[in-house]
């Protein structure tokens, strides 16, 4: 068994998409443990993307919910990312969505065994929130 931990991401319909994600995930990963969710501006776009907040913001429309999977699996590293896509792709991230800045969900793999990947991510502010359990 390998560990591995696994970001999650939406814009659009974010709790219902985190809820499904995590039920998808839990069918092909083993001792799941996620970290609290946080609100969070998209952070490409937004000169304050420090802000996070626990609590759901009135207005969520254009805010992204995150949250840090740690897991265990049998899956190699290219079979593990491959799932994730086809779970992101079954959930409805497709081109059309893309070019209208909708995210269903966004699932990347952020570090396998002791292998991290997207090493520009682990610096953002809302990851060093949710690393602190």
């Amino acid at each position: 068994m390998k560990s591995c931990i696994i970001s999650l991401a939406s814009n659009s319909n974010q709790e219902e998409n985190l809820s499904e994600a995590r039920s998808r995930l839990g069918q092909i990963l083993s001792d799941c443990s996620y970290t609290r969710s946080l609100w969070t501006k998209p952070y490409k776009a937004s000169a304050d993307s420090s802000f996070a907040s626990e609590q759901k913001p009135a207005d969520n429309e254009s805010l992204y919910i995150n949250q840090l999977l740690y897991a265990r699996t049998t899956l190699g590293v290219e079979t593990l990312q491959e799932a994730l896509k086809d779970i992101e792709q079954a959930m409805g991230r497709d081109e059309e969505n893309r070019r209208k800045g909708i995210v269903p969900i966004d699932l990347d793999l952020m570090a396998y065994d002791k292998e991290r990947y997207h090493l520009n991510d682990w610096q953002r502010p809302y990851i060093q929130l949710l690393l602190e359990k």
